[in-house]
């Protein structure tokens, strides 16, 4: 009977130690199925930026936009989804999408608030804002840039000042700085256009106040002297003798050569 119970708690004993044996087995190999999974999954990640990016600088910018977009929906907090981000907005760009383009861009702001690429982030968006808009008969016969709405032309400038701000000694600084300038000019341009245009009309209150704000706010560009003009013009119209004769004196001062011009019927 005491053989038959020492039998029976070695076989209970030998069955135990089997069993831990086997769970420490299939845990090895599940932690080596895991281990495999995470680097095949780094590896595809790796794979699909790589492919998104070679499409990107060959210009196959929708191809690249896919690419990207696979990428952020399998891997949204993988170590490629900062920059795959930044590069989609580009692709997108690139791609005539600028909307879909700046919404990116936005989306990139919010969530890498501390991006070391922020001057670019904000940089690119200036750009997008600097080329954006127009109609496909814009794009046909194209327009002088002053012409255009000068809504997105104030987005830029805003974009490219704030890049000027926070990162005075980015790379992009240089360009940012000269296309302010240009934008600057087009400003005032587009506000002396306006100006005009409510001089055709018969509007000349609403000429004269364009003109005045050209006038304030764009000191220094070419456009100026034509603000000028309007205001005095603008000014005769409306009965307002004495502010048309201080207006011409500004110009005898400043601009002699431009004293003699006809004004707008």
């Amino acid at each position: 009977m005491a053989l038959k119970r020492l039998f029976t708690l070695f076989f209970i004993t030998a069955l135990t130690l089997s069993l831990s044996s086997c769970s420490q087995l299939n845990n090895l190999i599940d932690k080596d199925k895991a281990t495999k999974a995470n680097a095949k999954s780094g590896y595809s990640a790796n794979k699909l930026f790589q492919d998104a990016r070679s499409s990107l600088k060959s210009g196959n910018y929708e191809t690249a936009i896919k690419q990207y977009e696979e990428l952020e929906a399998k891997y949204p907090l993988g170590r490629y989804a900062q920059q795959s981000l930044l590069e989609q907005a580009f692709a997108y760009y690139k791609f005539d999408e600028p909307d879909t383009a700046l919404d990116t861009i936005d989306r990139y702001m919010r969530v890498y608030p501390r991006s070391p690429r922020m001057d670019y982030a904000l940089y690119l968006r200036g750009l997008i804002n600097f080329t954006r808009g127009g109609s496909i008969i814009d794009k046909i016969f194209p327009r002088n840039f002053s012409d255009l709405d000068g809504v997105r032309q104030k987005e830029a400038f805003h974009d490219f000042s704030t890049l000027l701000n926070r990162h005075p000694n980015s790379p992009y600084a240089k360009d940012a700085k000269q296309r302010m300038h240009y934008l600057k000019n087009t400003l005032a341009q587009t506000e002396v256009n306006v100006a005009k245009y409510y001089m055709k009309r018969g509007a000349y209150l609403a000429a004269f106040n364009r003109a005045d704000y050209a006038i304030i706010h764009h000191q220094g560009t070419p456009a100026i002297i034509e603000a000028l003009q309007v205001k005095v013009c603008s000014a005769r119209r409306l009965g307002k003798a004495s502010l048309a004769d201080d207006t011409m004196r500004i110009i005898k001062l400043n601009f002699p050569s431009k004293v003699k011009f006809s004004c707008l019927k």
